[in-house]
């Protein structure tokens, strides 16, 4: 084992956040919260959409990892969904818990933290929800009710809107940003996953660009995920994946998420991956109705309804994926090949695949019972094709008696290299990057950064640093 990395032994955390609740801690945990699973009806949720039981060893290993790949796959997602006796409504509010794995000479190493926000901040110490997200209102001014007395006393600044940054993790320069769906990062450390210091995104007006005056539309979706544009034959091609509908924005309130979950599942709409292309120029003699579009690579049309005004009607490439990742190299580039992750009757994906836009065939890798997160491609070195690489996803498991683990697949054919299990606590995620060891100037400066800007607050009721998998010295 690497002499910067350890396995630490596990320390239990102090007394859990919710009252009433005697269950012994669980020492995969960066706060006290997540062994209250069981608390109220939580315990007809849907296994791995929220933190379990689970004992805590070093990785498994089997296969063979590729010598080449070297890294940290960092993940985002929602992981404390309930605050002393308070809960949020929706899976999508739960405060952001980041994980990482840390491939190195074969091996694999593990390790989780909670985002130390300021909106985790305020309700720890509040032991309750204080802040309102995506679907959970909050007092708007907690100090003008009952509790009035109690928050009075708080550290800890009430932000005015929330920083739970659980959606993503982005990199800008030699830096690491968890994020979120509002106007604010938070700066992390992508070796420890601690917590550094918040970020405001600003937003530029370039006033010397002029909008173009057509008018472009189409019917009516919900679209949650793009997957890639560029500019080809005079337009601008785009994927998106798109819903009819908000259903599934609704069936992932948790009042929903009970023994009926399979049921109302087969009601949401199904994850479509969509083309469309736009023309960058109309042309001011072609009659209305002329399909502007004269790509051959896409059916998608764009009609000319009158000079300011023109109708665009996607291709339908493939039903049934989500959370969608490219070759990156490719961004902002005709490209071929999309990674998903595969759903069928539920929103909850059972399936990675791999779909050719230009063949329109797809490959997948499915398995009993497990639920793959957003697969991750990573490039080999020196690689020609757009394919040539792996593959990363997370997988949790809804059988108790299966250990979650880190998924490597090749990438042109589909087959699986190797997979680390592990026995920490693991729950569905959403987004996230992976660093590759040639980037190691956010790894090489871990220490001092760390040193230089701690997170403020870090001595609330949780586990200290290390907790839930990989420590450093």
């Amino acid at each position: 084992m690497p002499d910067e990395l350890q396995w630490m032994h596990p320390e239990f955390a102090p007394e859990c956040l919710n009252s009433g609740c005697r269950a012994p801690p669980m020492p995969q945990c960066d706060s006290a919260c997540c062994h209250c699973r069981a608390r109220g009806d939580q315990s007809a949720w849907p296994c791995g959409l929220f933190p379990s039981s689970a004992s805590f060893s070093p990785p498994s290993l089997s296969g063979r990892i590729p010598p080449w790949l070297q890294g940290t796959l960092l993940r985002n997602g929602p992981g404390m969904h309930t605050v002393g006796d308070s809960r949020y409504n929706h899976w999508f509010d739960g405060l952001a818990l980041l994980h990482s794995f840390t491939i190195r000479d074969g091996e694999v190493y593990y390790r989780s933290k909670y985002l130390k926000s300021d909106t985790y901040n305020a309700n720890v110490e509040a032991n309750r929800i204080v802040v309102s997200e995506f679907g959970t209102m909050a007092y708007p001014d907690p100090c003008k009710n009952i509790f009035s007395k109690a928050f009075s006393y708080l550290s800890h600044t009430i932000p005015d809107f929330t920083d739970n940054c659980l959606i993503n993790i982005m990199r800008c320069g030699e830096d690491f940003y968890a994020t979120t769906e509002t106007n604010y990062m938070r700066r992390i450390n992508p070796q420890t996953l601690e917590t550094l210091e918040k970020t405001h995104i600003h937003i530029i007006d370039q006033r010397t660009r002029k909008p173009v005056p057509t008018r472009f539309y189409t019917d009516a979706m919900v679209v949650f995920h793009h997957v890639n544009a560029y500019e080809e034959g005079g337009c601008i091609v785009f994927d998106v994946i798109t819903y009819k509908d908000s259903s599934l924005y609704d069936l992932f309130y948790l009042a929903n998420l009970n023994q009926d979950f399979e049921e109302n599942s087969r009601l949401t709409s199904v994850p479509t991956l969509r083309r469309f292309a736009v023309p960058l120029h109309v042309d001011g003699n072609a009659e209305v109705g002329t399909n502007l579009i004269k790509v051959a690579s896409t059916t998608a049309t764009a009609l000319k309804e009158r000079d300011d005004q023109v109708y665009c009607q996607p291709e339908l490439l493939l039903e049934g994926l989500e959370l969608p990742q490219i070759n990156y190299t490719h961004n902002g580039k005709p490209y071929r090949y999309v990674f998903a992750a595969g759903v069928q009757w539920s929103p909850i994906p059972t399936q990675i695949l791999k779909y050719d836009t230009l063949t329109k065939s797809s490959l997948r890798w499915g398995e009993e019972s497990c639920w793959p997160a957003e697969p991750l491609f990573v490039p080999a070195p020196g690689a020609k094709d757009e394919d040539d690489g792996v593959i990363l996803s997370a997988i949790v498991s809804t059988d108790p008696q299966k250990l979650p683990f880190l998924l490597i697949l090749d990438a042109k054919s589909f087959t699986e290299l190797a997979r680390a299990s592990l026995a920490v606590e693991m729950h569905l995620d959403l987004h996230g990057l992976f660093i590759p060891d040639a980037d190691g100037a956010a790894r090489n400066q871990a220490t001092s950064e760390t040193e230089q800007a701690p997170a403020s607050g870090c001595q609330g009721p949780h586990r200290p640093d290390g907790a839930g998998g990989l420590g450093l010295p």
